[in-house]
């Protein structure tokens, strides 16, 4: 009986976690939630030096700020799988090299 209440509380603790911060108001206040570093600098740049010409531009510009996000976020998980890949792999190495 233990492990039910157990994984109840940690139902309600997840749903907490998704939930609060959805409710809170806190997106709606900030000028644009999804801005990064770039959109940032790209601002302070325009202050420092107003006739400043970028040397480069971007081949392709994604249609929103979301769906760049998105692409960060793909890109992250695809570099973490490979990583994990890696040491899964000389972890299984180091470990038949072991027992032989």
């Amino acid at each position: 009986m233990s492990l039910l209440r157990n994984n109840t509380f940690l139902m309600v603790l997840v749903a907490l976690i998704v939930i609060v911060p959805l409710a809170l108001p806190i997106a709606e206040s900030m000028e644009a939630p999804f801005s990064g570093a770039d959109d940032q600098a790209e601002g302070v740049i325009a202050q420092v030096a107003p006739d400043y010409k970028p040397w480069f531009s971007s081949i392709w510009e994604p249609p929103s700020g979301e769906i760049e996000s998105l692409l960060f976020a793909l890109q992250a998980a695809l570099g973490t799988g490979v990583l994990a890949y890696y040491i899964g792999l000389r972890r299984g190495m180091a470990k038949a090299k072991d027992e032989a």
